[in-house]
């Protein structure tokens, strides 16, 4: 079944990654420099732009942010976890994943998955069932990131897990009981980062298939942060200490062919 991306932003990332795009509609008269991308890069892609009234945009989203651009596209494509590690292992790079466990609310899984693009992540993982899918608010809600981010549906989070830990990846999860801050944790080596559901947080079986557990310091009156702010604060920890080191390891090659 054929789904929709909205939004200008989102629909142009949508025309730059390998997202099948049947036809963009765009409100007639509407002018501006990133809406004429759109006309561009679809010309070039061979996909159909149609110029639409208000009243046929709305019978295709009533959403009030579709800023008169909607992209009819095919279903999101999910892959395996297994992809993501290989992606990661031909750039080089150890693994860096986002697992979800039951993120239910579409505005959060954009966010999460926008910061996941960011944050180099190198894909993310959410459960078949009791979970936000990949759909065109999510689209919205992640300024077109998902049109870049490999996301896996899983049907059973902990075997996933167990699966990853076989290949050598940790997991860390994100808990107010977590034996360590998060910013103590090692996130050089292949990493999975577990955000827990938006109001139970992470499930006991997730939690016990955690290799460690980490905290977020809260400072104020309230106990705990949104699910997207706290995945965000490990993924770009996980990110800092990982371009740190690189660049420090660029700095001794440099210094040893300065010698």
């Amino acid at each position: 079944m054929a789904d929709l991306i909205f939004g200008r932003r989102p629909v142009l990332e949508s025309l730059k990654s390998e997202i099948p795009i049947e036809k963009i509609f765009i409100l007639h008269g509407i002018r501006a420099d990133i809406v004429e991308q759109i006309r561009s890069l679809a010309k070039r892609k061979g996909i159909p732009v149609v110029e639409s009234n208000a009243v046929r945009l709305r019978e295709l989203t009533t959403d009030e942010h579709s800023q008169g651009i909607v992209a009819l596209i095919g279903a999101k494509s999910y892959v395996e976890p297994e992809e993501m590690l290989v992606a990661a292992e031909k750039n080089g790079e150890q693994p860096l994943l986002l697992i979800l466990d039951e993120i239910e609310d579409p505005q959060n899984l954009g966010a999460l998955i926008r910061s996941a693009e960011c944050a180099g992540v190198h894909g993310v993982i959410i459960p078949k069932h009791h979970s936000a899918s990949v759909n065109e608010t999510v689209a919205k809600a992640s300024a077109g990131a998902s049109s870049h981010m490999p996301v896996a549906r899983v049907t059973n989070i902990v075997q996933c897990m167990q699966d990853l830990k076989s290949r050598g990846v940790w997991i860390i999860g994100a808990d107010a009981t977590g034996e360590k801050k998060y910013y103590d944790a090692d996130y050089l080596g292949s990493t999975a980062i577990v955000i827990g559901n938006e109001g139970k947080g992470i499930r006991r079986l997730v939690k016990e298939n955690c290799d460690f557990l980490v905290n977020i310091p809260m400072y104020g009156k309230l106990e705990s942060l949104n699910a997207s702010v706290s995945g965000a604060l490990l993924m770009f920890e996980a990110a800092r200490v990982r371009h740190e080191k690189r660049d420090r390891s660029v700095g001794k090659v440099r210094e040893r062919g300065d010698v």
